[in-house]
């Protein structure tokens, strides 16, 4: 049923909760898990742009191969993605070029005012423009 899972992870402590239920979805359905890191575009002005983004990068390198880690202690085959763009538009791209056919990411779980002022997040706009089956799996902050 998955043969293809993509695994989008913003480097926080909280992305482990996601990599852990594909990787445990992996296992079971033999499949290939696709770890992204997406370094977000709109996170800093011109004239800081280089070193922001260079930053990011390291970071999304540092969680890039903390999923690898994980998934080799698994067996589990493991493709790391870094890409730059809109987080949300880049995890959707990414669905349709990894042939993807699950999308396994994490969401932390706002309710009231926190939601509210979270309206637009990641996994929000995941879940409404995905074309395959998106788990998010809840993080609590």
């Amino acid at each position: 049923m998955y043969d293809e899972i993509l695994c989008p992870i913003d480097g926080s402590p909280g992305s482990d909760t996601a990599v852990e239920h594909a990787c445990y979805i992996g296992e079971l359905a033999d499949a290939r898990l696709h770890a992204l890191f997406v370094v977000d575009e709109t996170i800093a002005g011109a004239d800081a742009w280089d070193m922001v983004v260079e930053g990011e990068e390291e970071r999304g390198e540092r969680a890039l191969d903390a999923v690898a880690d994980t998934a080799a202690e698994r067996g589990l085959p493991v493709e790391k993605h870094l890409r730059r763009g809109r987080p949300h538009e880049e995890i959707i791209d990414a669905v349709a070029e990894y042939d993807a056919d699950l999308v396994v990411m994490g969401t932390h779980g706002r309710t009231g005012v926190g939601r509210f002022l979270a309206a637009g997040s990641v996994a929000e706009r995941v879940v409404r423009h995905s074309e395959v089956p998106v788990l998010t799996a809840r993080i609590e902050e």
